[in-house]
This record gives structure tokens, C-alpha cells and sequence, in this order.
């Protein structure tokens, strides 16, 4: 058991920090590196989709979302 959890948090990490460091996707790094955490909590279903999708995703989860993502990506929670 303890090992499966282990292996579904490094899973986890890895898929985020893919997803911050991947060139291929839109936004700066500053915003992947920002908003990896979040995509990962909130954006999986369309981790795999294009730029537009995971932006929608995030609006969808704005009032969720970090302060640094929130912030990188010109939202607030108002």
C-alpha cells in the first residue's frame, strides 16, 4: 500500500514537472512553472489537450487556483 502511494506521488510529480518544463506548450516558463501544481490538481482530464484547453481549465478553477498561477496568468479572484 505504502508503495503504491509512493509511486502515484512520483507519478504525479513527474507528470507536473513535465508539464512545466515541456517548450512545446504555450506560455512562459515562469506561467508552466506557476500553474504545473494546479493543471496537475485540476486541469488532468486535459493535461494532454491543447494550450486552450488547460487556459479554460484554469479559468473554469480560477477561485481554486494559487496565488502564483493566478497570478501568471493576469486572473484574480474577484
Amino acid at each position: 500500500m505504502v508503495r503504491t502511494t509512493l509511486i502515484a506521488a512520483l507519478l504525479m510529480a513527474l507528470s507536473a514537472t513535465s508539464f512545466a518544463q515541456d517548450p512545446k506548450r504555450g506560455g512562459t516558463g515562469e506561467q508552466q512553472q506557476a500553474c504545473a501544481k494546479d493543471v496537475s490538481r485540476y486541469c488532468r482530464k486535459v493535461i494532454d489537450s491543447d494550450d486552450q484547453a488547460i487556459l479554460g481549465c484554469l479559468k473554469e478553477n480560477r477561485a481554486k487556483l494559487s496565488k502564483s498561477c493566478l497570478k501568471s496568468i493576469g486572473g484574480d479572484r474577484g
